[in-house]
């Protein structure tokens, strides 16, 4: 293995827990220890600004970090030489919001089809520029985190960043070997002239995902050649399980969910104090919600299912059932919520 390229979202959020930084560093410096060159950008979860400040610490281990975009000799590509000789030219996309691309009063004022294309047409240009130095005599890499259109949402994404902030797979230069994406969370493959993959997360990051078998990508390329992609399973780690029942129901799946984590639904009211019962049933449960079967003509309907939507969405709902005026709101609320995710508050 010559390289390792993580295309961004090394964390759940702007500020981890110690815990989480332990091991995501460790993991890198661990694969940097086998001897392969490790390269590394940031997603939208990330903060950009922490992992700018570690980046010269990671580089001495051999872990190039890209925290932010960049021009392609101040850090925005990167060439390396593997073992067998051959020589790499990596262009490098960390996430880039659509407020650093389009200015807030244009972000309130203008229509938002045409925010779309400022931003589609800015992330064009970016790559074309990062991808200039690739050569017929080296193998050319993209590695990006964005949305590109035609792809599927995974379930656990952040929707204000996933929604409006799409490119075109037809950016990508025709001579890149393989284009590397993070940011969507089913493995996936994007429909272009060249390989242009989403590897997905290792596992699952939240209840909301859909249950797929995770992976890694393993990629062969050389110089003149097509790069060859095989899809390597990930059989270790602990499963995100949602259970649901009575009282009685789950007293009867205790046992059998191994060491799963659990989201627990109880369809019938409980006592005070019950639920750490349920808790006790089941040590592995992150969460424990009571929601009561509602009866109707002697029929018991499936409990509701959690909120449906990013919270842009939600906010949007909430807004049309209550009438109140909401383009310019809406659009505030994301600009809030983006500046949160981006841990700029």
């Amino acid at each position: 293995m010559d390289l390792v390229l993580v295309a961004g979202d090394q964390f759940d959020g702007a500020v981890p827990s110690p815990e989480s930084e332990r091991i995501v560093y460790g993991t890198l410096l661990k694969l940097a220890q086998t001897g392969a060159r490790v390269v590394v950008i940031s997603g939208n979860h990330d903060n950009p600004r922490k992992l700018a400040a570690l980046d010269p610490l990671l580089e001495i281990a051999g872990v190039t970090v890209a925290s932010e975009v960049r021009r392609p000799n101040e850090g925005g590509v990167k060439r390396i030489t593997t073992r067998s000789d051959e020589k790499a030219v990596i262009a490098l996309l960390p996430f880039l919001s659509k407020r650093k691309v389009v200015r807030a009063q244009a972000l309130m004022e203008e229509d938002a089809d045409r925010h779309q294309v400022e931003y589609a047409d800015r992330c064009r240009r970016i790559v074309e520029r990062l991808c200039e130095p690739f050569g017929d005599d080296t193998v050319n890499l993209v590695v990006a985190h964005l949305t590109v259109l035609g792809a599927r949402a995974g379930g656990g994404e952040r929707g204000a960043h996933i929604l409006d902030y799409y490119v075109p797979a037809t950016i990508f230069p025709s001579n890149a070997h393989y284009v590397a994406l993070g940011h969507l969370h089913g493995s996936q493959s994007v429909p272009f002239g060249v390989p242009v993959r989403y590897s997905g997360p290792p596992f699952a990051l939240d209840f909301g995902e859909k249950q797929e078998e995770h992976s890694v990508l393993i990629v062969d390329v050389e110089a003149g050649s097509g790069a060859k992609v095989r899809r390597v399973p990930i059989t270790g780690g602990r499963r995100l399980r949602t259970i649901r029942g009575s009282r009685a129901e789950l007293e009867v799946q205790a046992g059998t969910t191994g060491d799963d984590y659990l989201r627990v639904f109880v369809e019938e009211a409980l006592a005070p104090g019950e639920a750490d019962d349920i808790r006790d049933l089941f040590p592995n449960a992150v969460d424990v919600i009571v929601r009561p079967r509602e009866k109707s003509e002697g029929r018991e309907p499936s409990p509701p299912s959690p909120p449906d939507g990013d919270p842009a969405t939600l906010f949007d709902k909430y807004l049309e059932e209550r009438n109140i005026p909401s383009t310019e709101l809406s659009r505030f609320f994301k600009e809030l919520l983006e500046s949160h995710y981006e841990g700029e508050l």
